[in-house]
């Protein structure tokens, strides 16, 4: 299918707005870039409130934001989100809309938590983060109103890699309880460079040197990117997982490794819904204000996590 002509228009917009001649942005700008772009994020959500917070993590206290559905009894299932920007940008006041949408039409109770960002805190930091606060919030589960048997973990882009590196933990350490994970345009794969990433590596909103300057940022020198803390398509152990709830897009550069780990994930038996939209590009579900696509796509991820914690 073509791509979609409300999208090739927004990209259009940003390639107009662009500075010419851009090689490798600069973080702060990276860091601005995204928060202009999450500004298309549209919240149909009133009934959702929200309470600020902090927990302990391993390098310091981590804020969180809880986004609460006027719908949620005392123990509703529990949704922890890791918001995207490739692990050096995004914060919980840029995905703010997003997180209330996904409270919203999945009826959990969603934890949404800033982890530490590259290149002030390169790898593992985000990771060891990103665990420590699930765990912390499985184990606070009745004070934050959430039932701890039905935990959802879920994240878009550099987000969605956390949370899926976040489930492979969970199954090997066998600490915490998931029955589901819930990756939205994921990037999961950093060791080899998939035909996807080479189509779309201009001008589909998020340009190879982007991802490689973040890249840069994020990892340590001479680190292994098989690793699957980073790339979690290469885990070799898949069977055992949560259930998985996959949306990749179909210009994005991400898009192979997505449908890739959808099928290693099947092949390995687990519980897979993965639906990958025809003319989309990547972070299109957070531009509610401009793709009509974005909308239904939050309620397709509200109908499939409801699903999953009710089995």
């Amino acid at each position: 299918m073509p791509l979609d002509p409300l999208a090739r228009r927004l990209l259009t917009m940003m390639a107009a707005a662009a500075p010419q001649g851009r090689s490798r942005p600069s973080v702060e700008a990276r860091r601005q870039s995204l928060a202009k772009l999450m500004q298309f994020a549209r919240t149909d959500a009133p009934d959702v409130t929200t309470a600020d917070g902090t927990l302990p993590g391993p390098g310091g206290e981590l804020p969180y934001r809880l986004y609460s559905p006027a719908s949620a009894g005392d123990r509703a299932p529990g949704f922890m989100f890791f918001h995207g920007g490739g692990l050096v940008a995004g914060s919980i006041a840029t995905h703010d809309r997003i997180a209330a949408a996904l409270a919203h039409v999945t009826g959990c109770r969603l934890v949404s938590v800033d982890y530490r960002l590259a290149p002030e805190h390169k790898f593992p930091a985000a990771v060891i983060d990103a665990v420590a606060a699930t765990e912390w919030v499985a184990r606070q589960a009745s004070s934050l109103g959430i039932d701890a048997e039905r935990l959802v973990v879920g994240g878009d882009s550099a987000g969605a890699t956390l949370a899926a590196i976040v489930c492979q933990e969970a199954m090997r350490t066998a600490g915490l309880s998931i029955v589901a994970q819930c990756l939205i345009c994921p990037v999961l794969d950093f060791e080899e460079t998939s035909p996807s990433r080479e189509a779309f590596a201009e001008g589909h909103l998020i340009d190879r040197a982007t991802i490689e300057a973040d890249l840069a940022d994020y990892l340590p020198d001479g680190i292994d990117t098989a690793d699957p803390r980073i790339s979690p398509l290469r885990a070799r152990r898949l069977a055992g997982l949560p259930t998985a709830i996959i949306h990749t897009a179909e210009f994005d550069p991400m898009r192979d490794e997505g449908n890739a780990y959808a099928r290693k994930l099947l092949a390995a038996g687990v519980a897979v819904e993965h639906v990958c939209h025809d003319g989309m590009v990547h972070n299109f579900h957070a531009m509610g204000a401009i793709l009509p696509q974005a909308q239904l796509v939050l309620s397709q991820i509200g109908e499939q996590v409801r699903r999953a914690v009710e089995k």
